[in-house]
């Protein structure tokens, strides 16, 4: 948790390309999981469950975190989510899942880039740490 919270406190917000558009544009490698025109999600290489995939827009549109979402967001805001629940049911999630999305600094943000963490294959505590 301390490298999470160090990553996060490092990280400069901004609008500028991320590992994510990488992975979007297939420079490199992931365990991609789902994928159509709009959204993309993958396996998470540090993995905090049994299942813990990323669901991020293929088109980031100034959407770096929940707090810069816009008017103009709301059509991807819930393709994300609808596709969180697509890929849980594709991964055998039936008793339940989690879906986090840090925001900022204080919300543990590394990647500006939005994303959705969809959590499961275990118990979730609450609270979460």
């Amino acid at each position: 948790m301390a490298s999470e919270k160090e990553a996060a406190l490092s990280a400069v917000p901004s609008d500028s390309p991320t590992i994510f558009d990488k992975i979007i544009n297939k420079e490199i490698p992931a365990n991609i999981v789902y994928e159509d025109d709009k959204v993309l999600a993958f396996r998470d290489i540090n993995p905090q469950a049994p299942t813990h995939i990323l669901i991020i827009p293929k088109v980031k549109d100034g959407l770096t975190g929940i707090s810069k979402a816009e008017e103009k967001h709301h059509e991807i805001l819930g393709q994300l989510l609808y596709t969180a629940k697509l890929v849980a049911k594709q991964e055998g999630l039936e008793k339940g899942f989690r879906l986090v999305i840090n925001d900022g600094p204080d919300g543990c943000q590394s990647v500006y880039h939005l994303h959705i963490h969809l959590l499961g294959g275990r118990q979730m505590n609450w609270p979460p740490g």
